[in-house]
């Protein structure tokens, strides 16, 4: 098109070939113009022809009268004078100056002029076309990720082009040449590239990446006409967009961007091919069509100009949250930038090519947000409408592929971290035995607030749960992977859209709870963790205890678990027993906790607040003195082994629960049973048995029955309380929801709650137990743990108290028997007491301080009292407030225990100081 505009004056001023004949060109203009007039009355009917296409436009752009052709035909020989004139002035001011300086020089040339003249006029033809110092050639660039990014090296400036390339001046052409000049100009513009009027403006660098996303300017060399000028400047926007959106198009179509970016990239490259046709039409018309002005030109690309100015406007909002259009000034000025990329390292994240940040990337659900908050913004333009809606469905199918992946099989095909769910994949499912948060289900899927499209924030609960679900399905083989899902809404403006979430979230979670209570029968696992760990029934646990009492009085240190393992297995297989007939006796385990249960509790209660992420830290990092006195039976703990999927609802979280509340059962048992011991010792003993003479010691012997008898219903009373009072109405909540949940209390079949209400009802049910059972307030549990130790030592005390009791009784220390003694205990008494170590002589000594020992056992009982009263008070105290302030439940409990203080000085409420200690 470059030779054809250099001949374009030519070509309009001879106008066609069919006319050649008809208009022989002269070289004088008087000699034109009378040939021409007569040309024109001879027949102006074979000049009508002629007119219009040497003279197809005037300065309005429209086709000038024909009685006018002589006159304008003056002025196009005028101007081919013109122009030789111009080739004559290009050694005229060489020849002038010369002149001037040196007249003898002037007339030897005047002589030698007839022999040079041919060598002069010669080279004017040949040495003109473009020195071999400025060759461009076109090379191919390198491939990048982009793959139909274009390839075609950058062309060189058109002002870096030598003088003897550079076109005709403006000001030189007639209106006409001017308007053909500037629309043969356009057509390279529009398509990317300068023209010979048209140009860069200065400061464009072409090779540049940020330059060209924004898009050049262009200026127009000066000379031409101010109407073609403004006309030209206002359809020099358009080409500017298409360069840029070209260029937005190779950027963005980079594999970092995602398939997002891509589809929308793909959108884009549509429309500029229909750009690119428009162009080529426009050609067409202009080479065709004589009537073709600057002004028609304008009138057809309006419309493709909105289009490209809507593309780029969208396109430049993409570029500014990918930080690629963002000023530099602003970018260093950001202190926070080197932080966030280190951060992002730590946290296993990759630095994004570019100049982009990692913080800035702006992909997936970011940029159909952008899309639909622009098309809610321009919803008043039909045209922009229409044009961003088709860009929004283009964009959002490879998202709603995914979205449909995720709903309907339960995985995630996101390689460029582009959808609203994000797969922890470090979290793995053998990690469930150690996993005490719950980190597997509430982490290993996760939402990504920033990647949630606009269209799904309603429902993007729904979507993580129905994909959560339906991969714990496909993971149990429970989901056909290889079935193609079929009728499925590709894009956001399908109607089903909504539907098909809903329906996918209903099928997972119908499958799963499916999966749960049918296959692998949750509710006889948790009636098997109710029989193991709440003791019910207990016959098979008092029976062993009784077969393992031997070892679980040694120190934990002693103690052989492998033993009591294979204890537990017979006790468990006795014919006869209830737990004999679960079928899941074997995932029961023996094993001992070196932390006792009041450490233990407190450790958790202490714990203020865990930011969200992190982790409980584990027990080998966090310092804690083992109980030096613990024994078998303290540390005595139960551990259940459950397979997946049931181990999501019976997590190590919710078994660390159950152990807790087995542990303080045990102790409350344990404790009973050694006040049962000791009752035993009480009735049965000689010493405790005998009525002494010694009115006294008979008043200090009913003081301890009587406070053996308040430990003894202070434990009962919290055994009682704790298990059919929290446990057991709490347990039946939960198997009414459970069974509310599959279908069998209105009959269905199908569940009306999701897995996700399940495994926290299951949670809240063990939390309830545990704050009914007071393991969750640090007050109550230490003031519990001091009643207990004090009925711990008063019963681990009973053989020595009967030992001191029989030094203080003088009946039992002679060898004469007690008149109110039978002879039967009076033999059974001898035979005990010549067994003992003690010596007689030393009994014989300590006769005289009969009355010291038995003051010494006021002493000793009235501490005793005295302890257990108080904090039994503050107890009581205690649970009056908590009742009133946090759990009701607690209300019984307080007046169940109320009758352990009664009669006593420590009867009532105590004083707010006594409380707080």
């Amino acid at each position: 098109m470059s030779s054809r505009l250099s001949n374009y004056a030519d070509r309009r001023t001879n106008g066609t070939t069919d006319s050649d004949n008809q208009r022989p060109r002269a070289g004088g203009g008087s000699f034109g113009g009378a040939h021409g007039s007569s040309d024109s009355r001879s027949g102006r009917s074979s000049q009508a022809g002629f007119t219009n296409p040497a003279h197809k436009r005037s300065a309005s752009g429209n086709p000038r009268p024909a009685s006018r052709a002589v006159e304008e035909r003056r002025t196009e020989r005028l101007t081919v004078t013109t122009r030789e004139k111009l080739i004559s002035r290009t050694r005229s001011p060489e020849r002038r100056s010369k002149d001037a300086v040196q007249p003898e020089r002037e007339r030897e040339r005047e002589r030698r002029r007839p022999k040079e003249a041919p060598k002069s006029r010669q080279p004017e033809t040949k040495p003109e076309p473009a020195p071999s110092t400025w060759d461009p050639t076109a090379t191919l660039v390198p491939h990048s990720t982009a793959p139909l990014a274009i390839r075609v090296s950058i062309p060189p400036l058109a002002s870096e082009a030598p003088s003897s390339q550079q076109p005709q001046p403006l000001h030189d052409l007639s209106l006409e040449a001017q308007e053909a000049a500037i629309i043969e100009d356009l057509l390279f513009v529009f398509m990317g590239y300068e023209g010979q009027y048209i140009r860069y403006a200065y400061g464009y660098k072409p090779s540049d990446e940020r330059d060209r996303l924004q898009g050049p300017d262009y200026k127009i060399l000066p000379g031409l006409d101010p109407s073609l000028r403004d006309l030209t400047l206002s359809m020099l926007q358009m080409a500017m967009h298409h360069s840029a959106l070209e260029m937005f198009v190779d950027v963005q179509s980079r594999e970092e961007f995602g398939i997002v970016n891509h589809a929308l990239c793909a959108a884009i490259r549509k429309f500029l091919h229909d750009y690119l046709v428009m162009v080529a039409q426009l050609e067409t018309q202009f080479l065709t069509n004589e009537t073709f002005t600057l002004h028609l030109l304008h009138v057809h690309t309006l419309p493709t100009s909105q289009m490209m100015s809507q593309l780029y406007a969208l396109a430049s909002d993409l570029l500014k949250r990918n930080a690629l259009l963002d000023d530099e000034s602003e970018e260093d000025s950001d202190p926070e930038d080197f932080d966030n990329i280190i951060e992002n390292l730590k946290r296993g994240g990759d630095l994004v090519p570019g100049n982009m940040t990692g913080k800035k990337i702006c992909k997936g659900g970011v940029v159909i947000d952008l899309i639909t908050k622009r098309l809610e913004s321009i919803s008043g333009d039909p045209a922009a409408k229409s044009l961003l809606t088709s860009l929004l469905r283009d964009a959002s199918r490879p998202y709603m592929a995914m979205l449909n992946e995720w709903l309907h099989h339960g995985e995630i095909r996101d390689p460029h971290s582009e959808f609203l769910i994000k797969e922890q994949k470090s979290i793995r499912r053998d990690m469930l035995e150690q996993d005490y948060t719950d980190d597997y289900w509430e982490r290993r899927y996760m939402i990504q607030k920033q990647n949630i499209p606009p269209q799904l924030q309603g429902v993007k609960d729904k979507v993580l749960l129905a994909g959560k679900y339906l991969n714990v399905v496909r993971e149990c083989g429970g989901v056909d992977i290889s079935k193609v899902t079929r009728d499925v809404p590709t894009s956001f403006d399908d109607p089903r859209f909504l539907d098909n979430v809903n329906n996918a979230y209903a099928y997972a979670n119908e499958s799963l709870m499916k999966l749960l209570l049918t296959t692998h029968a949750l509710p006889a696992r948790l009636r098997s963790l109710k029989h193991y760990f709440f003791l019910d029934p207990s016959d098979y646990f008092t029976y062993f205890m009784e077969l393992s009492a031997s070892e679980l009085r040694k120190p934990l240190k002693s103690v052989n678990t492998v033993k009591l393992q294979s204890l537990l297995d017979l006790v468990l297989h006795q014919p006869g027993s209830i737990v004999n007939l679960d079928p899941f006796k074997e995932d029961v385990h023996v094993e001992m906790n070196e932390v006792s249960l009041i450490k233990m509790l407190q450790r958790v209660v202490n714990i203020t607040g865990i930011e969200q992420g992190e982790s409980l830290q584990p027990l080998s990092n966090q310092p804690v003195e083992n109980d030096k006195n613990a024994v078998g039976f303290t540390s005595l703990q139960l551990d259940y082994q459950v397979p997946f999927p049931v181990s999501l609802v019976i997590s190590r979280k919710t078994v660390w629960r159950y152990q807790a509340l087995f542990r303080y059962l045990l102790s409350l048992k344990y404790l009973e049973s050694q006040l049962s011991t000791t009752w035993q010792t009480h009735n049965t003993g000689i010493v405790w048995s005998h009525k002494s003479s010694v009115r006294k010691l008979e008043t200090w012997k009913r003081r301890v029955w009587t406070l053996r008898a308040r430990m003894v219903v202070f434990v009962q009373q919290l055994l009682y309380f704790c298990t059919l009072e929290v446990i057991e109405p709490n347990w039946q909540s939960l198997m009414s929801r459970l069974k509310a949940k599959d279908g069998t209390s209105d009959g269905s079949g199908k569940p009306d709650r999701t897995v996700d209400e399940l495994m926290q009802d299951h949670v809240d049910f063990l939390d309830t137990c545990l704050k009914g059972c007071m393991l969750t307030n640090g007050k109550l549990i230490r003031i519990h743990s001091k009643l207990m130790q004090t009925c711990t030592v008063f019963a681990a005390y009973t053989n020595w108290l009967s030992r001191e009791l029989e030094k203080a009784d003088p009946d039992l220390i002679g060898p004469i028997k007690p008149p109110n003694m039978s002879q039967k205990q009076w033999t059974r008494f001898q035979a005990a007491k010549a067994q003992k170590s003690a010596n007689d002589s030393s009994l014989n000594s300590q006769l005289h301080d009969d009355e010291g020992r038995i003051s010494n056992l006021f002493e000793i009982i009235k501490k005793w009292e005295t302890n257990f009263s108080r904090h039994l008070q503050i107890l009581l105290d205690a649970l009056n407030h908590y009742a009133a302030t946090e759990t009701v439940v607690l209300l019984s409990l307080c007046a169940r225990l109320a009758t352990a203080n009664q009669g006593t000085a420590y009867a009532g409420l105590r004083p707010e100081e006594d409380i707080a200690s």
